[in-house]
């Protein structure tokens, strides 16, 4: 998940927000602006949704401290972790790729939970120290009697432990469907398998999720999720979303063994299309773009790789500067590319096209440019073992 912006940087991960966090973060603020507002109707419109945006501010906050809780596990266990960002459902951290072990997936998954649930807690315990003691049975008159700074420690105590509990669920890709899994691989030593039982489960419960979300819609009182049109419509689309998230969790998962020890120069392009640095965009267009697939050319000085110049790279100038800009003023350098090497693993390249948002990898070996790796390559591969991916348990 790529889209929106960078909003800052934690213990080294990049806090992105997806344009989707905008439309909930309303949301949330509309409806906490509704329920502070009928629960304390002698505050100020002011106080009401000032406390209202805080509380959104607060509770997303909280949501990228149980994020993070999983980036420092894997980054402590040396996996990669491209940035964690906040959108419609929440947050997600981008962790490259899965453990290593049943026992690092079991500490990366429930500590995001227990964070939550830490948060929720010493909020709650606060606010009984400070003598608050029916209100958290959810008495709304209780509620009422509360300070502005205890209704919003109540408000968040509360939702923290229920963002917990929500998330020991054994859906996977829920953290504790990862539990979930963790357990299984642990008892069956065999990743793909305890993915599919866990996988299982998840869409199990995703579509009662979104049974339960039409039930309420036409008017069924569902215990702990209520009724209502708005309530089980936003229950459905959950479900609908966990059911394709196991999906989509569950495919990677096979195409991470299916590539998994097939090394790059099964499936490199050998003897790639080169250009100069003194090529004009024009001619790169002419000569070497149009009529062929090809969108990547390696540009070359004295048999060394200088730069990588792409079709995405061409698309930045303008169509009349092609005959005066050289190849060289747009290619990426070097220095900055990624690449891989024939022996690597292919799964391993894999991660290294997502992780960077590439299309290709130059494939070097001693120092030499010995082929190009791309990603429909890589497409192409898995597309002809299609049948070992669905067959093989």
């Amino acid at each position: 998940m790529r889209g929106g912006f960078r909003i800052g940087r934690i213990f080294g991960i990049d806090i992105r927000v997806d344009w989707s966090w905008l439309l909930i973060l309303l949301l949330v603020v509309w409806n906490l602006g509704a329920t502070f507002g009928t629960v304390h109707p002698n505050w100020s419109s002011a106080l009401v949704w000032g406390i209202a945006i805080v509380a959104a501010l607060l509770f997303f906050g909280s949501v990228l401290a149980h994020e993070l809780a999983h980036s420092l596990v894997a980054r402590a266990r040396k996996i990669p972790v491209r940035d964690i960002t906040l959108f419609l459902f929440g947050g997600v951290s981008s962790i490259q790729r899965e453990p290593e072990s049943p026992g690092t997936e079991f500490v990366m998954a429930i500590l995001g939970p227990i964070t939550s649930l830490v948060i929720g807690g010493v909020l709650l315990w606060i606010a009984v120290r400070s003598g608050v003691q029916v209100a958290l049975a959810g008495a709304m008159q209780a509620l009422g009697r509360l300070s502005p700074l205890l209704t919003l420690v109540v408000w968040l105590g509360s939702i923290n432990v229920t963002l917990g509990i929500f998330n020991l669920v054994p859906g996977f890709p829920l953290d504790g469907g990862r539990v979930l899994r963790s357990i299984l691989w642990a008892a069956t030593n065999d990743l793909r398998r305890a993915t599919r039982w866990a996988a299982g489960v998840g869409q199990t419960i995703a579509w009662l999720m979104i049974f339960a979300g039409i039930a309420m819609i036409f008017g069924a009182q569902i215990p702990f999720f209520g009724t209502g049109f708005g309530s089980g419509l936003w229950l459905a689309f959950i479900g609908w979303f966990l059911n394709t998230a196991s999906i989509q969790s569950y495919q990677q998962v096979i195409i991470h063994d299916v590539l998994e020890g097939v090394p790059v120069s099964r499936m490199m392009r050998i003897n790639p299309p080169i250009c100069s640095s003194d090529c004009s965009v024009s001619r790169l267009v002419h000569e070497h773009i149009m009529g062929t697939d090809d969108q990547a050319f390696p540009i070359l000085e004295d048999g060394r790789l200088v730069g990588l110049v792409t079709l995405e790279d061409v698309r930045k100038v303008g169509r009349e500067a092609w005959d005066t800009t050289t190849v060289s003023e747009i290619m990426t350098p070097a220095d900055r590319l990624v690449i891989t090497s024939p022996e690597e693993d292919a799964a391993q390249a894999l991660e290294k096209l997502s992780s960077t948002d590439v299309r290709q990898l130059p494939v070097m070996s001693d120092g030499k440019l010995v082929g190009v790796l791309r990603r429909q390559d890589l497409i192409k591969w898995l597309q002809l073992h299609a049948d070992l991916a669905r067959g093989r348990t």
